[in-house]
């Protein structure tokens, strides 16, 4: 088939190549406009538009899908199919109508769960043990089209939303290939999706990724994998914000851990502890605001922490 592929992050890359290597045609390639990134807000293109104009595929950056001029090009590319991954732009009718077979998402969850902008990091944060991802044909209402296939993909005790996201997009990569080549052949079959259980990720915020110790140990965990690397968590040290990554539950086997407050702070020689509702957990890598990020125990060292410290 002929398709002109969307998409943007490095998410939506392995899907991109995938079918650069399959039977089908990509005549172009509709991605976010070049936007700041980095330290130094320097204007930058998109990872999917960099692997296109590698490969000398024409790059559509409209600045809404609605654009008259983008809809007139696509109109003249004339596309089969158009299958998107991680376009982040809102598709309008005009847009959806133009291919004869549609638009095509790949999608980070087994729909109907979590339908939405941030599926994976969701799926962390409720302590899901399976996830997936799924096919489907875009239509107006958000993520709720009929769906073409899925995979699953088991949620490991130390998947962070990186990288439960790098083993979807491959394994959804190799998906979005198959359902073009039942979609060709006139053998994709597209099932309605149930209303029951359907459950929605709306995009994830930094003030959803600051971290309350006052919840279970397990539950602080999930959401610092969830958040992780993008925003990343963070919590209060005084009037200073410090970012946090993942963090290990211990078992409070001594007086001096089950004393432990919630955001309370323990240095000990080898690990640093902050206590929660439940069992304390061991801080793994720490960033304070304008320095590298750090282990733990350097970081502490170089603070002198007093007793009784909290994070909050």
């Amino acid at each position: 088939m002929r398709v002109v592929f969307a998409g943007t992050p490095d998410t939506a890359v392995p899907a991109l190549r995938g079918l650069l290597d399959s039977r089908h045609e990509v005549a172009a390639v509709v991605t976010r406009p070049d936007a700041p990134a980095g330290r130094g807000r320097r204007t930058v293109p998109s990872p999917v538009r960099e692997c296109a104009e590698r490969h000398g595929i024409e790059v559509l950056t409209p600045a809404s899908a609605s654009d008259p001029e983008f809809l007139r090009r696509l109109s003249e590319l004339e596309p089969d199919c158009c299958p998107v991954v991680a376009y982040g732009a809102l598709l309008r009718q005009e847009a959806l109508d133009i291919p004869r077979y549609g638009w095509i998402n790949l999608h980070f969850s087994l729909l109907p769960a979590w339908r939405g902008a941030a599926p994976v990091p969701a799926s962390i944060r409720r302590g899901d043990d399976i996830t997936g991802a799924s096919t489907f044909r875009i239509v107006p209402e958000l993520d709720a089209g009929p769906v073409f296939g899925v995979v699953t993909e088991g949620i490991r005790a130390d998947d962070t939303a990186g990288s439960l996201l790098d083993r979807l997009a491959v394994s959804g990569a190799d998906l979005l290939v198959a359902t073009l080549d039942a979609v060709e052949s006139g053998t994709a079959r597209a099932e309605p999706q149930s209303e029951d259980g359907a459950t929605y990720a709306p995009k994830i915020t930094t003030a959803d990724a600051k971290v309350d110790f006052g919840m279970p140990a397990r539950a602080v965990d999930r959401v610092i994998r969830s958040v992780t690397p993008d925003p990343g968590a963070w919590a209060w040290l005084a009037e200073h914000r410090i970012k946090l990554g993942p963090v290990t539950v211990v078992e409070a086997d001594s007086p001096e851990l089950r004393e432990l407050r919630p955001g309370e702070i323990l240095v000990q020689r080898k690990r640093v502890l902050v206590g929660t509702a439940t069992d304390p957990v061991r801080l793994g890598e720490v960033q304070a605001h304008g320095k590298k990020r750090m282990p733990a125990t350097d970081w502490a060292r170089g603070v002198h922490l007093e007793q009784g410290t909290v994070l909050k």
